[in-house]
């Protein structure tokens, strides 16, 4: 462990403490020659500074909290990757905690966060999450949260999310244009905000159209490719399939492909995507985008704004965008 200390690197060039300090923070009031010297000397002794003790004096950790129900999700790996960079271009470290959708996983995550002192939050709540007590206790703290794509009910908080309605009813319009009338939609967990919504709004457009519309909730791509399954192999009408994630989309297609379909000639599917998946089949699906990426960088900014004292809370949106494939 390295233990080079302000004091040793001050001794070793008769230096004073503060004069070394501010040479390697290229103080202006520091020579060149000096700030030269001073630098050459704590590159070859390894000199890092205890960040912990900045801490202490700064009350700043420059450590930033994010919170996911899983981190191996594309959309929230793109939502991941698209804040460690704007936290790595801004001086900022990352520290991220997944609750596995678990109420109890999720109030010691926060726990954890606020005994590091991070310096501000951004967090998706798990489905099953019925208070923010604990979250309130990091707004005691003066540490900002921000809430994405999964986020309380609540008003007066900052939150960004994706149109999640907008995003349905675009992928419902697609369907109709399409002239697809007999539909299985696949629905994530019911109790979630993400999926009330988005059923809500597919649901009244296919209804407007008199469409007839059997509706699916599954947890995960297994139950999701067993329940379509089920239904593919029934006596029901089926012409497309609608999928309110990529995760499910996975489940969907497997599904299709175990039942030797064909995507257009044979059945036609669309999804809300972040844009990876549909991709990876030929011919691509058809999907509404959700871009983890834009979400990420609009989280951020809010986040700084927090930061920056701003007393504005807002919830910000993500329009999605209609992403034409050969699957309707």
């Amino acid at each position: 462990m390295n233990n080079t200390t302000l004091k040793q690197i001050a001794n070793t060039l008769g230096y004073s403490i503060s004069t070394v300090s501010r040479a390697l923070k290229h103080h202006p009031d520091i020579s060149v020659k000096t700030r030269e010297k001073i630098l050459e000397l704590a590159n070859t002794l390894d000199y890092e500074p205890n960040a912990f003790a900045v801490h202490l004096r700064t009350q700043n950790s420059k450590v930033i909290g994010l919170m996911v129900p899983a981190i191996f999700n594309y959309f929230y790996e793109s939502f991941i990757s698209s804040i460690e960079e704007e936290c790595r271009k801004n001086g900022y470290a990352l520290m991220i905690l997944q609750t596995a959708n678990d109420p109890a996983i999720e109030a010691d995550n926060l726990k954890i966060f606020r005994q590091n002192r991070v310096t501000g939050l951004f967090a998706c709540i798990s489905a099953k999450t019925k208070t923010l007590e604990d979250y309130q206790k990091l707004t005691d703290q003066n540490i900002p949260v921000v809430f994405f794509d999964i986020v309380p009910e609540e008003n007066a908080l900052n939150k960004v999310c994706m149109a999640d309605e907008k995003a349905a009813s675009l992928a419902a319009e697609a369907l109709h244009a399409a002239n697809k009338k007999n539909i299985i939609g696949v629905f994530g967990d019911p109790l979630m905000s993400i999926t009330q919504k988005r059923l809500a709004a597919f649901e009244n457009y296919m209804q407007s159209k008199k469409a007839k519309l059997t509706i699916i909730h599954s947890n995960n791509s297994n139950d999701a490719e067993q329940a379509v399954s089920e239904l593919l192999n029934s006596s029901l009408k089926v012409d497309a399939i609608f999928c309110m994630s990529d995760e499910l989309l996975i489940g969907v297609m497997k599904a299709v492909q175990i039942n030797g379909l064909k995507l257009k000639s044979d059945i036609g599917l669309i999804a809300i995507s972040n844009g990876f998946v549909p991709k990876l089949y030929y011919p691509q699906v058809t999907y509404i985008e959700t871009s983890g990426h834009k979400l990420g960088k609009l989280a951020f900014t809010q986040l700084m704004a927090c930061l920056s004292g701003s007393p504005a809370v807002n919830e910000l949106i993500v329009e999605s965008v209609l992403i034409q494939g050969g699957s309707l």
